[in-house]
């Protein structure tokens, strides 16, 4: 009896101070992330189309500007996959080109977006009195304005100019990103500021302050770490919005030029052809659909997987 009380009362405190694996935070959302199927599932599509877009030379050598009137508006084949255009252009060697722009042009306004928008936030979050109205002043300015209407007159008086300065297609790209740009940060900005002004009175954030930690070291190093998970999350919006916005604007026309072929750009070509060639406008069509909903899902998955309130 005595024997097994003495071996129960050296057995548990060696169970008790036994070391537990260390898991990084990074690794415990990935743990999280993966019982999401359908985000993994988006994100492997996801990543196999920026793989195709970015070997589309490789993996389809057709120049996006061959001509063969005899293949006019020719259906799926094996010379032509998904098909040609009015001027016998390759489908498939335009649609690889064409992705790279709207991803480009997605993922570039959502890096303004999100850093114009956590900037505002941050400050606003931050402070007290006149500047923080002053910043969800000028906020709510920007979410009351028509953004399709300004988005139309902007590119309409600067694009030619941009062009003049840096060329047909770069000079579009920097106006349209900086117009997507500067109309995606407002929703940002509030999120970032809510979170900062729920965060920056928490016990964490008391502790470091009474430790003498300035206003700086309290922002960069304890409140905007903790505030990153939705704002990473709404950046998948972002994303998914700029695709959107670039695609609207070339199918209004008033994207890029004719001969560079984005994905919106591509249906505004197809509009007069959906009687006789609805192949023409049903590929690019289903490549923005399969990448905002693939972008979607995968902001889902990120927004469970970064909830620390969230039990798996």
């Amino acid at each position: 009896m005595a024997g097994s009380t003495l071996a129960s009362a050296t057995a548990e405190p060696a169970a008790i101070l036994a070391p537990r694996p260390v898991v990084s935070p990074a690794r415990e959302a990935w743990r999280r992330f993966r019982r999401h199927g359908l985000a993994v599932f988006s994100l492997v599509l996801l990543a196999l189309m920026v793989l195709a877009v970015g070997l589309g030379p490789l993996l389809w050598p057709l120049a996006i500007n061959d001509i063969d009137f005899a293949a006019r508006l020719a259906t799926p084949s094996a010379a032509h996959p998904l098909g040609t255009d009015d001027l016998g252009q390759d489908l498939l060697a335009r649609l690889l080109y064409g992705g790279r722009i709207s991803l480009a042009v997605g993922l570039a306004a959502m890096g303004m977006a999100i850093g114009v928008g956590t900037l505002i936030g941050a400050a606003a979050g931050m402070s007290r009195g006149w500047v923080d109205t002053a910043l969800m002043w000028l906020t709510d300015l920007f979410l009351s304005l028509p953004q399709l209407p300004l988005l139309l007159l902007v590119i309409y008086l600067f694009r030619e100019t941009l062009k003049n300065a840096f060329g047909p297609e770069l000079g579009v790209f920097v106006l349209i990103v900086g117009v997507i740009g500067a109309f995606g940060w407002m929703p940002v900005a509030r999120l970032v500021r809510a979170q900062f002004f729920s965060l920056r009175e928490k016990e964490f954030v008391e502790a470091a302050r009474a430790l003498g930690a300035g206003r700086m070291r309290l922002v960069w190093r304890h409140i905007l770490p903790n505030a990153l998970g939705p704002v990473i999350v709404a950046g998948t919006v972002d994303v998914a919005g700029a695709i959107i916005a670039e695609s609207t604007l070339s199918f209004l026309g008033l994207g890029f030029p004719p001969d560079i072929p984005t994905w919106g750009r591509i249906l505004f070509d197809a509009k007069d052809y959906l009687d006789i060639a609805p192949h023409w406008a049903l590929f690019p069509g289903l490549a923005i659909f399969l990448t905002v909903l693939a972008i979607n899902f995968i902001g889902d998955g990120l927004r469970d997987a970064l909830d620390p309130r969230r039990v798996f």
